[in-house]
């Protein structure tokens, strides 16, 4: 009886476990914040002029951006405070790098005209990543396999396209401050567009392309490593050239969803989803 009050005592007084989190849980953050590093030290490798790695730095923060969610879903980590985070790197990677990169590469000779371009670019980053986080969760279903505006990790890439071109192909006139400046307020103004770009992480491949979809990975990635910077330029161009084809069928989307909703009682076509909405499927091109 005695031993087993004592027992009793001694499991009272225990001091409770700190709960905390495993370091399954933290590694997608650490990607984040990986990302962060990665865009930060591109910036430092543009001030001592070695542009190959600048642009390297940048690219490999993007494939970081795209593993940290995947990975957070894998390991049912997510969480507020990684959301902010992410979009905390994606300021910082794909805002201020690429922009200070193209700053100390050309804009700089242009004066005070140069880093208003750079903060200009920056700025609009930043507004873009706002505006995509305001309307999580409150875009329509048809509108889910589309972003509004090109997302700021594409938006950051494509905007080195200049350096990119100068270093495949070392044409001085794309490394002239009015061509470097007037490519980076375009692609700035995409970013805070309203222009629905895809999303491809929600693609869908008709069963006929996928075999000669896995091929067309294969050949990229041979030439990334072969020719990189003639691999990233074609690679750039192919995005940008996806745009006619987002905006026509996303209308189409839209109208179609609009009459719909305004003829509730109107049976749905055999291609259309069961549910009343329009399935959105994205047919690759030829």
């Amino acid at each position: 009886m005695l031993r087993s009050r004592r027992r009793r005592l001694r499991r009272a007084r225990r001091i409770p476990r700190l709960k905390g989190l495993t370091l399954g849980k933290l590694i997608p953050n650490i990607i984040t914040v990986s990302a962060v590093c990665s865009g930060l030290t591109a910036i430092r490798f543009a001030i001592e002029a070695r542009w190959e790695l600048a642009v390297a730095a940048i690219l490999l923060a993007a494939i970081l951006d795209a593993l940290d969610g995947r990975m957070a879903r894998i390991l049912n980590a997510t969480s507020d405070f990684g959301a902010q985070l992410d979009s905390l790197a994606d300021i910082v990677s794909f805002g201020v790098a690429p922009a200070l990169v193209l700053y100390f590469w050309s804009l700089q000779t242009a004066g005070g005209l140069g880093w208003a371009v750079a903060l200009f670019f920056i700025v609009c980053c930043g507004l873009r990543l706002a505006r995509f986080n305001s309307l999580l969760g409150k875009l329509p279903p048809y509108a889910r396999n589309y972003f509004t505006g090109v997302p700021a990790p594409a938006g950051g890439l494509i905007a080195l396209l200049p350096i990119v071109l100068w270093l495949a192909l070392d044409i001085e006139l794309v490394s002239h401050p009015l061509v470097v400046g007037g490519w980076a307020i375009i692609m700035a103004s995409l970013m805070v567009s309203r222009v629905p770009t895809f999303s491809f992480k929600t693609l869908k491949i008709p069963q006929p392309y996928v075999l000669p979809v896995l091929v067309l990975a294969a050949l990229t990635f041979a030439g990334i490593a072969e020719w990189p910077w003639l691999s990233l330029t074609l690679i750039a161009v192919l995005y940008l050239a996806t745009f006619p084809f987002s905006i026509r069928s996303f209308y189409r989307l839209k109208e179609e969803a609009e009459r719909l909703h305004e003829d509730p009682d109107e049976e749905p076509d055999d291609d259309d989803d069961q549910s009343g909405e329009p399935e959105v499927v994205v047919h690759l091109p030829g």
